[in-house]
């Protein structure tokens, strides 16, 4: 799942940056319900019509962009499991002139919902966008003594799962006795109140626990406090609880989305503060006197060769990727890890001039994607850190975007 949508933020971010002229770029995006026969159907249907355009250019643009997108669906039987988004057309690469393009994106990391099938100047990409969203789940609290609202928020959305009103009395006007004794009742009216509202609230969460990163507390006043500080959570909850809590001027569903407004900065802490864990695991694996921890591609792969990697951290900025090369001389075959668009190098058999070298067909693989595989034969783990956090930064600058926790010390 991290890899697919690693791959799917690559391919926007190429998108994004891609314009046509006039109406020339080919969108179609396939619902995996959808049969392919059908889209190509319709794609016949749209290759008959564009013979209307007046303009020869853009006629033979959005004719080349359909025969090829016609071409690609000719691979795939089906859909597959999450659908197919497929993006062809001439893309201006300056200078008035354009290239054309043909990009697939048929692994997405969630389902495709809707079919979808456009000529523009640019790409559709709305669909697969909202397939990034950070999906990471909060659960949300606010309470005071007059009432109380729980719920989560995940992604763009905020969901109130309930709101509760306490009833408890307020100022009173008895003296003596009946003051104590009612101040009493008025306790334990509240002391009902945080135990009902916060079990309730936890057998919500429990449910989701393996999924919420943190519990995030608000109210306009020192309840938050108090009843955190007593207790009232159930202990699996109460670990997940995060600090600061915050101040918010209700303690209803709309406080609940100011409680999201006002702790922005922490979910984007409590985001990296996995990632941080990880990175400072490694740093202390290998400065150990017996050190479990290794970087660099060479080391990498011989420790995922020996089965001795446990964790296997790449950085998301890792860029490089593996290509296979043949020597039209020698015949010998070698593979190289190289930055994207790298000249070929001279043959290391026989050094013939990179002229006489060729890159094998469809042989390239990220590197992220080929490191991967090679973990899953020893059900290592693999864990992408991003660039956002410092310790994130020091992986990709100071080991090369590669790391790896061993399950033993090995050189």
């Amino acid at each position: 799942m991290q890899q697919r949508r690693l791959r799917l933020k690559n391919a926007i971010a190429d998108l994004q940056g891609m314009r046509g002229m006039g109406t020339e770029l080919v969108t179609v995006i396939i619902p995996p319900d959808k049969q392919i026969s059908d889209v190509r159907g319709q794609l016949s249907q749209e290759l008959g019509q564009a013979q209307n355009i007046k303009s020869k250019s853009t006629k033979k643009h959005v004719t080349d962009a359909i025969e090829s997108a016609i071409s690609t669906l000719n691979r795939y039987g089906n859909a597959g499991e999450h659908g197919i988004a497929l993006f062809v057309g001439h893309v201006i690469v300056g200078n008035n002139k354009t290239r054309l393009m043909n990009i697939v994106v048929d692994d997405p990391p969630e389902q495709i919902q809707s079919f979808r099938y456009r000529c523009d100047s640019t790409f559709e990409i709305s669909q697969l966008e909202e397939m990034l969203i950070d999906k990471t789940s909060y659960g949300l609290f606010v309470i005071d003594r007059g009432e109380c609202a729980y719920g989560i928020a995940s992604g763009r959305r905020i969901h109130c799962q309930e709101e509760m009103r306490s009833n408890i009395m307020g100022k009173h006007r008895q003296g003596g006795q009946s003051a104590q004794r009612f101040e009493r009742l008025i306790e334990e009216a509240a002391h009902k109140f945080f135990k009902k509202s916060t079990e309730l609230a936890c057998e919500y969460w429990l449910q989701y626990l393996d999924d919420i990163q943190g519990i995030i507390i608000g109210g306009p006043g020192a309840t938050k406090d108090y009843v955190v500080r007593h207790g009232y959570f159930h202990h699996e909850i109460a670990k997940k609880i995060r600090e600061p809590y915050f101040d918010v001027g209700y303690s209803n569903e709309s406080g609940l989305r100011e409680l999201v407004q006002r702790a922005g900065s922490l979910m984007d802490r409590i985001a990296l503060d996995g990632e941080r864990e990880i990175v400072d695991r490694f740093l202390m694996e290998l400065n150990g006197s017996a050190p479990k921890a290794t970087y660099g591609e060479i080391l990498i792969r011989q420790a995922l060769d020996a089965g001795a990697v446990d964790t296997l951290l790449l950085s998301e900025d890792l860029k490089k990727i593996r290509n296979i090369y043949t020597c039209n001389l020698c015949s010998h075959e070698w593979t190289k890890t190289e930055n994207p668009g790298a000249s070929p190098s001279s043959c290391p058999s026989c050094e013939a001039s990179s002229d006489r070298v060729s890159m094998k067909k469809n042989s390239s693989i990220l590197l992220i994607d080929e490191l991967t595989l090679l973990a899953a034969h020893t059900s290592a783990k693999v864990t992408l850190i991003s660039g956002d956090s410092e310790e994130g930064q020091t992986l990709l600058t100071a080991f090369g975007g590669l790391g790896a926790i061993l399950r033993y010390s090995w050189s």
